[in-house]
């Protein structure tokens, strides 16, 4: 008995010890710096770029549903209107509270604090001025640099909201994760310059996976946001207190478990036209349908050139 006590005493102390040690660790990985370039991107006056900056964050970008608090913004966006991207959106995700931040010019509380470069660098490599990490991370690695230089181009045009808005506040669990288990992630691919608008499916990828994000919600992501689905093909659980479950759809052109499979380009594009038809759905209908002819029928293009999925025995 006193041998085994001995044991249980020792053993309490080793596990104390590793917990003060991971305590301290994480502790001290919070506000680890990363090395990330600066895209040479320079804002530009010019009206048609601005206007090109404006239909991203208001249209397939879909800037306006996180980073404005209106809580009509879809009706405001309907009446041709601005909301003004002020940020302090709060969303409480498992691992802590996050508030967006503030698009305007404003010089203290918005964009107006950093440089072209820096903002860039937060667009394209999730690394903030200060070198510490950016999270969430922002999903337009692979934006190219004409669409980049236009988004902050409109951003800087902006008239200036003081907005101050509240620090995140990250449990054990953000903690944890922000100190072991992230690093911020870069482009995937060779970043270009531009690419001129058209109906084809290389286009529509461009659309779909580095402007307006369509895999962020339609591949299947596991606790930390690594993907783990195939590409494409829903699954992702949306779950809110006292409102139906939401899983978002199949967008592969599967026959039998397929979305979009059997619709035509026009009904595609009529449906965009529609807005939301589901009270509490997460997809921000409003900017996607500001999206014109020309991108949607690209969009349509390379869904339908995706590699069949069939999703009926995956949960």
């Amino acid at each position: 008995m006193r041998r085994l006590r001995k044991i249980f005493k020792w053993t309490g102390i080793v596990i104390l010890v590793l917990l003060v040690g991971v305590s301290i660790a994480t502790a001290m990985r919070q506000h680890l710096k990363y090395d990330a370039p600066y895209p040479a991107i320079v804002a530009s006056k010019d009206s048609v770029m601005i206007a090109k900056g404006r239909h991203i964050v208001l249209g397939p970008g879909h800037c306006v549903d996180c980073h404005s608090p209106v809580h009509n913004v879809d009706s405001v966006l309907q009446l041709g209107q601005e909301p003004a991207l002020v940020g302090g959106t709060k969303f409480d995700l498992p691992f802590g509270t996050v508030y967006t931040r503030n698009l305007t010019s404003d010089s203290l509380t918005g964009i107006g604090r950093y440089t072209d470069g820096e903002i860039a660098r937060v667009l394209r490599h999730s690394v903030k001025a200060n070198g510490e990490m950016v999270l969430p991370f922002m999903p337009f690695q692979n934006m190219t640099d004409e669409d980049l230089t236009a988004v902050i181009s409109y951003l800087r045009s902006t008239k200036p909201v003081r907005n101050d808005v509240p620090d995140h506040k990250w449990n054990l669990m953000g903690n944890l994760i922000k100190a072991f288990l992230l690093k911020p992630a870069g482009p995937s691919e060779r970043i270009k310059e531009v690419i001129a608008p058209d109906t084809t499916a290389e286009y529509g990828r461009h659309l779909v996976m580095a402007v307006a994000n369509c895999n962020e919600c339609h591949t299947k992501r596991n606790e930390i946001g690594d993907y783990v689905g195939e590409p494409l093909a829903g699954g992702t659980v949306f779950e809110e207190e006292g409102k139906p479950t939401l899983i978002s759809p199949n967008l592969t052109p599967d026959p039998t478990t397929g979305r979009i499979t059997a619709w035509s380009q026009d009904m595609f594009i009529k449906r965009f036209r529609m807005g939301k038809l589901i009270k509490h759905s997460h997809m921000p209908w409003q900017s996607y349908g500001r999206m014109n002819d020309t991108e949607l029928k690209a969009i349509y293009n390379y869904l339908h050139s995706l590699k069949p999925v069939n999703t009926s025995e995956k949960k």
